[in-house]
């Protein structure tokens, strides 16, 4: 392998890395204030007790649910070869998606000489703009 293709494969994974880390990030953040927030809730107001009872706990398991119904939490990763003459499947389409469809789509095309990263809005499962087999298969495999 010559030198210029390896440095071209290091700076795609080292792009992908770095999408990668801020997706998670963000997703990091998210959770740590929505958990401070319950958190805060209930050691601020000593009224606020779990319940010890089953239909209380089901009802904060419900309340629970719904609260998170909001969070990016399923999600899929297909992995491909955009172009024919390349190899080692580099391209990926990734799906973040919520309980209800809501999210985004984000693609890497990794080529000969660059990579290009694509992000589309995902709302109620479906996206405006066309979406390529892989994204559409790194959708269903996201869903539930």
């Amino acid at each position: 392998m010559s030198t210029s293709v390896v440095s071209a494969v290091v700076v795609v994974l080292a792009v992908a890395g770095f999408l990668l880390a801020v997706v998670a990030l963000s997703l990091a953040v998210v959770a740590a204030r929505r958990s401070a927030r319950t958190a805060g809730l209930r050691a601020r107001d000593p009224r606020v007790e779990l319940p010890t009872d089953v239909a209380g706990l089901r009802a904060e398991v419900a309340a629970l649910r719904a609260e998170n119904a909001d969070a990016l939490r399923h999600l899929a990763v297909v992995r491909y070869d955009a172009f024919g003459d390349m190899g080692g499947h580099l391209s990926w389409s990734l799906a973040l998606v919520d309980d209800g469809g809501d999210g985004v789509l984000l693609t890497s095309i990794h080529g000969r000489s660059d990579a290009r990263t694509y992000a589309k809005a995902v709302t109620g499962w479906t996206c405006e703009q066309q979406l390529s087999p892989e994204e559409a298969e790194a959708l269903a495999g996201a869903r539930p």
